[in-house]
């Protein structure tokens, strides 16, 4: 299978106007975003503090408004986009690599012990209080050791990203109300969402996903809608039609390689479904990265 293309950290440098360190870590401070409002994965994690004015981000197939203070947190497998939802926009960014970050850990699996990175019902995080000051401060010392530090400037740089990790997490905990379970959800939604992870790339109907939770079609649909406002159909083909405009993006596929990634059985097929949910054709999306 072709390699899905991603935003590396060279990329990103290029999008923020920054020089490019050749590292497996790039810290950002910006006053407005490079927006790029279509569906891309990076091949980094990325943990954002908004300052001040706000944006929108679309993670999977969920938007959120975000407003100062915030943070963000990304994982590398996060199909993701920002829109402008202000005129004010203030950040720091750190992205990194988990080569980076665990060169040195015990624990090859840390990272995917936090689910922020990756939950797109988690990326988004209010901040206030004694936490924001907190989270600021780490911030000052990644951008005060990028400019000033000559020596163990990727041991400092690691030593703050662990602390944003644990921060993070810290305070997620203690916005739980008493007597909740951290990262709760309804069972069905969150096992028709791994589920959905797992199978998209090659289920796409509704039967085989009610099924495997043992419910009839309706009953899946009836019971994902009251939980979303959205079907459990409309979930599988926005996650479907997601994918297709990243693979779509690789200029190294023909269109007939990304119908096959998909599991559709023919490029006609794959074709009718992309234009009833992305309103135009593969060939036309395509054609908007020319």
């Amino acid at each position: 299978m072709c390699a899905i293309k991603t935003f590396t950290l060279s990329r990103h440098s290029r999008l923020f106007s920054v020089p490019d360190s050749n590292k497996e870590y790039l810290f950002v401070q910006s006053g407005e975003h490079p927006y790029h409002e279509e569906p891309y994965r990076a091949e980094s994690y990325a943990i954002v503090y908004i300052k001040e004015g706000g944006v929108k981000l679309s993670a999977g197939t969920v938007s959120i408004d975000v407003d100062a203070p915030a943070m963000i947190t990304l994982g590398p497998s996060v199909i993701r986009y920002f829109s402008k939802r202000s005129d004010l926009l203030k950040m720091d960014v750190i992205f990194f690599k988990d080569t980076f970050l665990l060169e040195q850990h015990a624990d090859a699996l840390f990272l995917s012990r936090y689910d922020f990175f990756e939950n797109n019902d988690r990326h988004t995080l209010p901040l206030k209080g004694a936490f924001l000051n907190k989270f600021s401060k780490i911030f000052e010392l990644i951008q005060l050791t990028q400019t000033t530090s000559t020596y163990h400037e990727a041991q400092l740089i690691r030593s703050y990203i662990f602390a944003l990790i644990y921060e993070i997490d810290g305070y997620c905990r203690e916005q739980v109300a008493p007597g909740d379970s951290f990262g709760k959800a309804h069972p069905l939604l969150t096992n028709f969402r791994q589920l959905l992870n797992r199978h998209y790339m090659q289920e796409h109907k509704l039967d085989f996903y009610a099924s495997q939770l043992h419910l009839t079609p309706k009953s899946l649909s009836a019971a994902i809608k009251k939980q979303t406002g959205k079907s459990a159909g409309k979930w599988i083909d926005d996650t479907v039609t997601l994918e297709a405009k990243v693979l779509l993006q690789n200029k190294a596929l023909t269109v007939s390689q990304v119908s096959g990634m998909l599991n559709f059985s023919d490029q006609s097929v794959f074709g009718k479904f992309f234009r009833a949910n992305a309103g135009m054709s593969p060939v036309e999306y395509r054609k908007q990265f020319l």
